[in-house]
């Protein structure tokens, strides 16, 4: 054992340990790739048509946390009472945070336990979070959490997490690679150049797992090397020298 860390979380005492391990690479995890569209209706899209259901987690805890901040705003301030209603409203939100840690962990295990090579779209959550009308539905779905979960796990796995860029995944086919564009209310995809139909978040999974294949495959290919000759590219080598 290396350091251990005392943390507490309102009325609850925790210690975290960390200790040396052996870094012993696992074997490489030969199962299929897929990519994964995280979305608000559904927390996940996947490439091979799995879809799973979002969590409506804050709206179960809704009434109860009201509740305790309509009991906390009638206390008198610096009251014995009315630290009692905050540490209750505390609790209720101790509680939210802890089943979406749940809900995070069971999904990264799923992820980690069936896939080999795991691709999200890169999305940039913290500023996605400052819309108002979507960060309930964000941090119910636990976009951020679920994909540094699964890292890890997928790690420990002999797996890889790839994260690839986002733009352009749900409008371009993932039969012929036409952009076929529709508004976010379209949910299907249906391509008029090709006719591949299918749902729209299944189609940007297919276009984001074939993103993080063909980044996978350059970075382990070798780079080439350009020589650049020593008075740049274009110049002259002088012929000789003279001696000041």
């Amino acid at each position: 054992m290396k350091t251990c860390t005392i943390i507490r979380d309102i009325n609850r005492w925790y210690a975290c340990f960390s200790s040396e391990k052996d870094n012993t690479k696992p074997p490489l995890n030969a199962k299929l790739p897929v990519g994964i569209d995280l979305g608000i209706t559904s927390v996940a899209a996947l490439s091979d048509g799995v879809i799973l259901s979002a969590p409506k987690l804050l709206k179960e805890s809704e009434t109860e946390i009201k509740a305790r901040q309509r009991f906390l705003s009638r206390k008198q301030r610096g009251s014995k009472n009315r630290e009692k209603a905050k540490v209750a409203l505390q609790k209720a939100w101790r509680n939210l945070r802890n089943r979406r840690d749940d809900f995070a962990h069971k999904t990264s295990r799923y992820f980690a336990d069936n896939y080999g090579t795991i691709v999200f779209e890169d999305l940039k959550i913290p500023n996605m979070v400052k819309n108002h009308y979507l960060a309930s539905a964000i941090l119910d779905a636990c976009w951020g959490k679920t994909r540094r979960l699964t890292a890890y796990k997928a790690e420990r796995r002999g797996g890889r997490v790839i994260l690839v860029e986002p733009r352009g995944t749900s409008q371009e086919c993932s039969g012929c690679g036409k952009v076929v564009k529709k508004p976010l209310s379209v949910r299907t995809h249906s391509c008029p150049f090709c006719g591949l139909e299918l749902d729209r978040d299944v189609n940007a999974a297919k276009n984001i797992l074939a993103r993080g294949l063909e980044q996978a495959h350059v970075e382990t290919e070798p780079l080439p090397v350009i020589r650049i000759g020593k008075f740049g590219q274009g110049s002259k080598k002088p012929s000789a020298f003279r001696r000041g």
